[in-house]
């Protein structure tokens, strides 16, 4: 499939505020951006030439916000709405291995819908993991330094080097990633074993950190996870806020503007994926 004929779903509803950046880091790589309120999905308060079909689509992104106003949990009613209708076409759509990015918001969007962890049952019956408050109990926005952690399951990774750091921001107020204490041990090495770690976060020398550098006090420093088949992908940190170097908190430091960031790598990889699967 050809780069101009990707077509993604920039999906957003109230309270969802990044789908502008996140729109444009598809767009600017050449594929087919849209934006995609959920009612459009279910059919409702829309015109007959607004409705879609989630198979119209290559690709799905859920974007950093607010959504709903973060009432209950973060991401927990944007997720109720999702899973209400939409169940058997998000679980056939992940099952035909297209690719869905939960960025922040997302991600948290993604674990309430239990297609993270995934490393069972597409979607379960109901959450196992969580995306808890910060340690600091606040809201923290700063750089942070991640270290890709994967051997290549997943695919919107596929273009970055193992053990390479990159420089990407967080913005999020409930990113501790938890699983039942019970379990934890268990979904940790699990994890581990199927290659789902894709994402840690590390200090300016690499080493795996505590606050500020964990900016949440995530178990084990995981900033980014994607489930077993490596196509469903979450991460906390932001992507599409280093597009460009001209992102980053130095970039006057350090020589021209308009090279490329740390996050783009995540939309070249998807892009190639589908371009080669679909």
């Amino acid at each position: 499939m050809n780069v101009n004929d990707i077509k993604i779903g920039v999906l957003r509803i109230e309270g969802t505020n990044c789908e502008q950046e996140s729109y444009y880091a598809f767009k600017r790589l050449g594929a087919d951006p849209e934006f995609l309120h959920l009612k459009q999905l279910l059919n409702i308060d829309c015109n007959k030439n607004e409705k879609r079909d989630i198979f119209d689509y290559q690709c799905l992104m859920i974007p950093g916000g607010f959504s709903v106003g973060d009432y209950i949990r973060a991401g927990a009613i944007f997720a109720a709405r999702i899973k209400s209708k939409l169940q058997k076409e998000l679980t056939e759509f992940v099952k035909q291995e297209y690719p869905i990015l939960g960025v922040c918001n997302g991600f948290q969007v993604l674990i309430e819908l239990g297609l993270l962890p995934g490393i069972d049952d597409t979607i379960p019956s109901s959450p196992e993991a969580c995306l808890y408050l910060n340690d600091s109990n606040r809201y923290e926005c700063r750089p942070t330094l991640l270290k890709h952690e994967n051997n290549g399951k997943c695919i919107f990774t596929s273009g970055i080097p193992k053990s390479d750091i990159r420089l990407i921001p967080s913005a999020h107020a409930e990113g501790k990633l938890l699983f039942p204490l019970d379990k934890q041990a268990e979904y940790l090495k699990k994890l581990e074993e199927n290659d789902q770690i894709v994402f840690r976060y590390v200090d300016p020398d690499g080493k795996y950190a505590e606050y500020p550098w964990n900016p949440n006090g995530s178990i084990s420093n995981i900033a980014g996870i994607c489930n077993n088949q490596g196509t469903v992908f979450g991460m906390m940190p932001h992507p599409e806020r280093t597009f460009y170097k001209l992102q980053h908190p130095d970039w006057t430091r350090t020589g021209f503007v308009d090279t490329i960031g740390d996050g783009r790598a995540v939309f070249e990889s998807v892009l190639e994926y589908i371009s080669k699967r679909f």
